[in-house]
Parts: structure tokens; C-alpha cells; sequence
């Protein structure tokens, strides 16, 4: 299975988080499926982290030790993705999120994701 993890699914998982369902969770930390990172979330968490609006329990340095220890493939931004996100519809405003579902679409990955917005794009979902 390729799953996309949401932003906030990757924190969950990172901290061990209850609010993240048992079964997703099993598919995440399943080595047989492909999970990846949008840059677009790395990004989103280090603003946060230094606008003083996100706390992590570890540096954000072990963070990324942990993506690349536990084989998450990490999406860049590529002309493609901007391409889809020019043509999203507002359904959604953030920025971080719009690019997720551009890069999902592009990349035709499900997203792992408690946000009901993502289902106004026509992707599938996991949660």
C-alpha cells in the first residue's frame, strides 16, 4: 500500500499520539508499505516550530532521523504538483494542506488524513 500522511497525521504517529486510529497506525508503521512526507509538511512544521505555535518533544533534527530510520520517502515540489494545485477549487485555504492534495492528486497517492476537506478533491482517504 502508498499512503500520503497529512501534516498532522505524521505528528500523531511521530508521538505516538492516541487520536491516531489503531489500524492506521498499523499501516504506517508496517514496513511493507510505502508511506511518504510531503516537503510541504516538513516545511509547515519547522515554521511552526519557530514561530513558537507547534512543540515537539524532540528536535526536529530526530524528526527527520526518524523519517529516513523508518524509510519514509519524502515528495519534493515538482512543476507537476504546481500545475494541479493552480487548478485546485477553494474548497480548502491553507497553503500547506492545498499542496498535499496537489502532490496526492499528481501523484495519485491516498492521504492519511482527519481533515474532511481533502474528500471535496475527489481523493481517497484513509482514517
Amino acid at each position: 500500500m502508498r499512503l500520503l500522511l497529512d501534516t498532522h497525521t505524521l505528528l500523531w504517529f511521530y508521538g505516538g499520539d492516541e487520536s491516531l486510529p489503531a489500524d492506521l497506525k498499523e499501516i504506517i508503521g508496517d514496513p511493507a508499505n510505502d508511506c511518504y512526507i510531503s516537503i510541504a509538511s516538513l516545511w509547515e512544521i519547522t515554521i511552526k516550530i519557530s514561530l513558537g505555535k507547534l512543540e515537539i518533544s524532540t528536535p526536529i533534527t530526530e524528526l527527520f532521523s526518524f523519517l529516513e530510520r523508518n524509510q519514509f520517502w519524502v515528495v519534493p515540489i515538482e512543476f507537476d504538483h504546481l500545475l494541479h494545485l493552480q487548478k485546485l477549487p477553494h474548497h480548502h485555504k491553507d497553503p500547506f494542506d492545498r499542496l498535499i492534495i496537489a502532490q496526492a492528486l499528481s501523484e495519485n497517492l491516498p492521504i492519511a488524513t482527519k481533515d474532511q476537506f481533502f474528500g471535496h478533491y475527489g481523493l481517497t482517504t484513509q482514517w
